[in-house]
């Protein structure tokens, strides 16, 4: 089975995100390690970071991932930006791994000039410069798969697979699938045989074996639109099936399944452990889905 959880808050502090992760019964977490809309974050506590991992480990939750900021963009030619990206995930790294974290999620890039193919070969040569960094760490790098907005790469599997072949098939890096992305990006996962379609292309071209973690989210938009935006589970154009399909696709079993989905403003203190209704049924919605029975297939 699939643990299902959820990204939650560090208001307050970091460690409060594992106990805000307990209080919703995920089994599995995402976070921010810094601010995702700041170049530069204040340097972890040491006593936050001790009682994170005590956490984590009371709680029994896990993966625990973290996602880096959205300014990253290592497909970027801009010298002082590139330099600006790289520095910046290699100290996403550097708090992953603090943290004890599987990895790192990152957007691959936005290629603002030039074709594709020396976009991934950017990335990639970013990516090869942040591993090398600290060669000794396990800390993953997770390309999460795009929607295709823009110029943004990552949206193809041949995109995935180009980055991760340009680095020798690392075994530090993976690839994280968010199911609106799939859909936005083109990918069928709504009917049965374009289910069967997707992941046998993405096994494929990229393998199987790649994939680390899952972001659960339903699209306002059809398959095809290359417009990223989330929809509450079993509220937009994916339904619920697919949702289903992959919670009992063996293949998949013990990978995380997180929501990205939106939640209630927050109100009061930073530090205070509240629980959201939104991530509730969200998160509910995929409980009920793993435990009853898998979808039929259709003859």
């Amino acid at each position: 089975m699939l643990r299902i959880g959820a990204h939650m808050s560090v208001a307050g502090g970091v460690s409060l995100a594992v106990d805000r992760a307990e209080l919703h019964g995920c089994e599995a977490l995402q976070i921010f390690a810094k601010n995702a809309s700041q170049w530069k974050g204040k340097p972890l506590d040491r006593d936050e970071i001790r009682r994170f991992r005590r956490r984590v480990a009371e709680t029994g939750i896990g993966p625990v991932v973290s996602h880096a900021s959205y300014l990253i963009n290592l497909a970027t030619r801009s010298p002082a930006l590139r330099e600006q990206s790289i520095a910046a995930f290699v100290d996403e790294l550097e708090r992953a791994h603090a943290l004890a974290l599987l990895g790192v999620v990152i957007h691959p890039g936005t290629c603002t000039e030039g074709p594709d193919e020396e976009g991934l070969a950017l990335i990639a040569a970013g990516l090869r410069t942040a591993l090398k960094a600290h060669p000794r760490r396990k800390t993953m790098v997770l390309l999460e798969h795009t929607a295709g907005q823009g110029r943004s790469l990552g949206h193809r599997f041949e995109h995935l697979a180009a980055i991760i072949g340009a680095l020798d098939g690392s075994p530090r890096v993976g690839v994280c699938l968010d199911t609106c992305h799939l859909v936005s990006a083109g990918y069928d996962i709504v009917s049965a045989e374009g289910y069967a379609r997707t992941f046998a292309d993405f096994d494929r071209l990229v393998g199987i074996d790649r994939l680390r973690a899952f972001h659960a989210n339903d699209s306002k938009k059809p398959c095809g639109s290359r417009v990223d935006r989330h929809e509450h589970i079993g509220r937009g154009c994916l339904g619920l099936e697919p949702f289903a399909r992959i919670l009992h696709d063996e293949r998949f079993a013990g990978l995380p399944m997180m929501i990205e989905t939106a939640k209630l403003p927050s109100r009061g203190r930073a530090d205070q452990i509240v629980l959201d209704p939104l991530d509730a049924e969200n998160l509910g919605t995929l409980r009920r889905l793993r435990d009853s029975p898998p979808p039929r297939r259709r003859a």
